[in-house]
């Protein structure tokens, strides 16, 4: 269920990434000199029912879509001002996690909230680095380490999915931020009706690991690829998901 106001949606239509100056690579640009924000995602994670690891990373990129196509993100919206800060630097996600009273304050914060099948993700409005709301920032970003209790089905090859690096270990936090990663670059990618028609259907969308056979075929097909920036887990430059969405294979 997506926490959306009523009224028309003011879609972010503008792509502020061209392809010589990623937000997602390791190479120095014109972005580091700008304020850096990041975008906050809360998972929550109770110690007697935590959510299924998939479940969690389709969510939280639901979660950032969800965002993006908010009415209050885009013109004269409350959030637009920094939405337009955060995707004029690095695009960068934090997943924090929060049970109990810590994720009753977190949803008393201006955001919202998308749930999965088990999973709860709440994202909220870009922040500073350093200025991130005292209930945010007490949460811990270790600890988000989720299973899945059964293997997940194959993908619907006829909507979108997020295809992970089969080479790469993460966290479950840093996973769901690449999920994110690459559900924005797709999200770029569309046209307007585009972006309205997965809007109209809920954002469905998959998130698997790729066959090792398969990974290179991806990474060479045009689709978007998120290449880190290395801040954190990974090496910089490494090839961390293929938005693989119908409307943009080739």
């Amino acid at each position: 269920m997506h926490d959306l106001p009523a009224g028309t949606l003011g879609f972010v239509s503008e792509d502020p990434t061209p392809v010589s100056d990623s937000p997602f690579r390791s190479e120095p640009s014109a972005r580091d000199a700008a304020p850096q924000f990041v975008l906050p995602l809360v998972v929550r994670i109770e110690r007697t029912d935590p959510p299924a690891r998939t479940d969690a990373l389709e969510t939280a990129a639901r979660a950032v879509l969800t965002i993006l196509a908010d009415e209050r993100s885009a013109g004269d919206g409350e959030w637009a001002q920094a939405m337009r800060d955060w995707q004029d630097a690095r695009i960068r996600k934090v997943v924090r996690r929060a049970r109990g009273a810590e994720w009753r304050r977190a949803e008393a914060l201006p955001g919202l909230t998308v749930t999965g099948k088990s999973a709860e993700v709440r994202v909220f409005p870009p922040v500073p680095l350093d200025g991130w709301p005292r209930d945010l920032a007490r949460l811990q970003v270790s600890g988000t380490d989720l299973d899945d209790p059964e293997p997940p089905v194959d993908a619907d090859a006829t909507a979108p999915v997020l295809w992970l690096n089969p080479d790469l270990g993460m966290s479950a936090g840093k996973a769901m931020a690449q999920a994110g990663h690459a559900a924005q670059l797709a999200w770029w990618e569309l046209s307007d009706e585009e972006r309205a028609a997965w809007h109209d259907g809920g954002f469905p969308l998959a998130v698997r690991t790729a066959d090792r056979a398969r990974w290179p075929e991806l990474t060479g097909s045009g689709l978007p690829v998120v290449r880190d920036a290395g801040f954190t887990e990974i090496a910089p430059g490494s090839c961390t998901v293929v938005a693989d969405h119908p409307a943009l294979r080739r």
